[in-house]
């Protein structure tokens, strides 16, 4: 059997750096939400920042703009990491997954205080969020 090194990552921080809420521009009573996630790998400090947008809007229609969008920010460190070569597939699905909750929990603390309709979003499968990380990751070489 090969004895093989697994990458290995955890969450040093997390933190949201933008709320909007905008009523006038929620229309109706349909509630559509999309997720944006977008990554900066630092490779001297071997360190993956992730961006994780989420935006809620009141039609499917592409020009509509959102009436409630938060951004997530997660640093994560990794050990026997040197290059973005090195970073493992399943981080990007992880990472993910381990900021959801957070947004969730944010999500709907920030809209029920803000005494607007709560939006509670549901546990979901954001596996397919995986590929648009990955395409969405600058190196950053300092």
């Amino acid at each position: 059997m090969e004895n093989t090194k697994r990458a290995s990552f955890s969450i040093e921080k997390y933190y949201f750096n933008e709320v909007h809420i905008v009523m006038n521009q929620r229309t109706s009573e349909n509630l559509f939400v999309d997720f944006n996630p977008s990554g900066k790998f630092i490779v001297n400090e071997k360190k993956y920042i992730l961006s994780f947008i989420f935006s809620a809007f009141s039609s499917k229609e592409k020009d509509t703009a959102p009436f409630v969008q938060v951004k997530c920010v997660g640093v994560f460190k990794f050990d026997d990491v040197n290059s973005i070569d090195d970073v493992p597939d399943f981080f990007y699905r992880n990472s993910i997954a381990i900021l959801f909750p957070y947004m969730r929990a944010y999500v709907s603390m920030v809209t029920n205080q803000a005494n607007i309709p709560q939006i509670m979003l549901p546990t979901l499968n954001l596996s397919a969020l995986e590929k648009p990380l990955k395409d969405n990751t600058q190196v950053i070489k300092e």
